[in-house]
């Protein structure tokens, strides 16, 4: 249900205005690699501009998406990490049922603080 409404009141109204975008950009455009060199047709593209916008676009999405993931590799690292500490927790307490995690059974309980 949260699909469709995200698919009628979000996607929908970018691609009516990315068509009509598309539709009033379609004329050729010359893209250079050579900024010293305009006119040098070996390093020169010719496409619709909205096939420059579009790829600009996608290109910034992809950058943006590779950028946030590295950013968050930290996160990532500390969160396996921290599965496989709990997976070995996991496990020894199904290997020594009756005690408690964190006692040993050879140390004695140290005494409790008084309550006030």
């Amino acid at each position: 249900m949260v699909n469709r409404v995200l698919l009628v009141v979000f996607f929908v109204p970018l691609a009516v205005v990315l068509v009509a975008l598309a539709v009033a950009n379609r004329a050729a455009t010359a893209f250079t690699f050579d900024p010293f060199n305009p006119g040098n047709p070996a390093l020169t593209l010719q496409a619709p501009l909205f096939v420059w916008l579009f790829a600009a676009l996608a290109l910034g999405a992809v950058l943006g998406s590779l950028i946030t993931w590295a950013k968050q590799g930290r996160y990532r690292r500390m969160a396996h990490q921290r599965g496989l500490e709990a997976e070995r927790l996991r496990q020894t307490a199904a290997q020594n049922p009756g005690q408690n995690p964190g006692q040993h059974p050879a140390s004695p309980r140290a005494p409790a603080l008084p309550r006030a």
